[in-house]
């Protein structure tokens, strides 16, 4: 009798003998979030969860629009408030250290370790290096049981390649834009495939630039498409003038900025949804902004007269109140009972929470939905 081919001994063997792969699913276990719970329900379709380790997350924006804010200051010190262990590389001179302990971010050596880079290729060599010792002291243990781990590159915009370099000391700026992309491309799709069995990620900011096609005016994301496609998260952001206080009150003077954040490519929920997220300069990003507009988008929460109306579907009571008189723990009490239910529905839209004109938009969008 012929003896039936056993697939899991196969697997067993391939993966010790070629370096390199992994076998299985890998599915995201954990998550970080992002700071706000209405823009972690667009990338992830839960509240609280935002980011996933394992995975590649891309925040693309103009200057000043809250790119570093989320990734180098919320998604850190969330990350460290779960156990993870945080790698930032800074290419951009910018973020100092009284600025991270502001946002409430541990500077501490032995869970911070703060890299300036300036090169693609240094930022390569410092991911490889990590995880072949990685690898060495922890890769035979249980997922559950390896210590997690965060990169962030801030920004990928900022990074150099060889070239650059040696045309920067002879004088002779000519650029290299032929090569940048390729090697922002090879440094996510390696990083990629190295994250892949372990609780590791990366968040990269990135920028974006004034379209000169008269035909297609969207901004674009710079560094080409190629390292959009190797990511699971891509997230693009604009900024806009806060003009109101804490209690909601227009004012005349800029308070904040509103960051319109679309999410462009999720593996997690639906694409192309958007956000504005409110970030007063006096109090920082509140958690909740932007939750009460998706409530109402969804029909969850219903305008009767001039309140807001919501009707529990797990008690049936009934909350009715001014828009102002829905606080965050009126706003809680809805997310834990809608959390668990699916609050987008494949015919349903949610793009007009935020005007399409004040939203950076995907470039190549036809080529983009067509890689993926």
């Amino acid at each position: 009798m012929q003896k039936p081919f056993d697939l899991s001994k196969f697997r067993t063997g391939i993966t010790k003998s070629i370096s390199g792969i992994s076998a299985g699913f890998h599915d995201p276990v954990d998550w970080i979030s992002t700071g706000n719970h209405t823009l972690n329900y667009l990338i992830s379709g839960d509240f609280n969860r935002g980011v996933p380790l394992g995975k590649v997350s891309v925040f693309a924006g103009e200057s000043g629009s809250g790119k570093s804010f989320i990734c180098s200051g919320n998604l850190v010190r969330n990350a460290q408030d779960q156990g993870c262990q945080v790698v930032l590389f800074d290419s951009e001179n910018a973020l100092d250290e009284d600025w991270l302990k502001a946002l409430n971010v541990d500077t501490d050596p032995s869970k911070l370790l703060k890299i300036s880079v300036s090169m693609i290729d240094d930022v390569a060599k410092a991911i490889s290096e990590f995880m072949k010792d990685y690898k060495s002291n922890y890769g035979d243990l249980e997922y559950e049981e390896m210590p997690k781990l965060l990169f962030v590159v801030d920004s990928l915009g900022m990074l150099l390649t060889p070239t650059d370099v040696a045309q920067f000391e002879k004088g002779d700026m000519k650029g290299d834009m032929g090569r940048k992309p390729k090697a922002l491309t090879a440094l996510v799709r390696n990083t990629v495939n190295q994250l892949a069995p372990h609780p590791i990620g990366l968040v990269a900011t990135n920028h974006t630039y004034a379209s000169q096609d008269m035909f297609d005016p969207d901004d674009k994301i710079s560094g080409g498409q190629g390292f959009v496609y190797a990511s699971s998260i891509v997230v693009a952001m604009k900024k806009l003038k806060l003009k109101e206080d804490e209690d909601g009150n227009k004012t005349t003077t800029v308070q904040g900025i509103r960051a319109a954040c679309k999410v462009m490519k999720t593996r997690y929920s639906k694409p192309f949804e958007s956000v504005q997220v409110k970030i007063p300069y006096e109090t920082g990003m509140n958690p909740y902004s932007g939750i009460l507009e998706l409530l109402e988008a969804k029909g969850i929460v219903v305008k009767t007269g001039n309140k807001l109306e919501y009707t529990s579907p797990v008690t049936g009571e009934i909350i009715k109140e001014f828009r102002k008189q829905w606080t965050e723990e009126r706003l809680q009490v809805v997310m834990d009972e809608w959390n668990q239910i699916p609050l987008v529905t494949e015919d349903e839209d949610l793009s007009d929470i935020v005007d399409d004109e004040t939203l950076v938009d995907e470039p190549n969008i036809e080529e983009f939905n067509n890689e993926s």
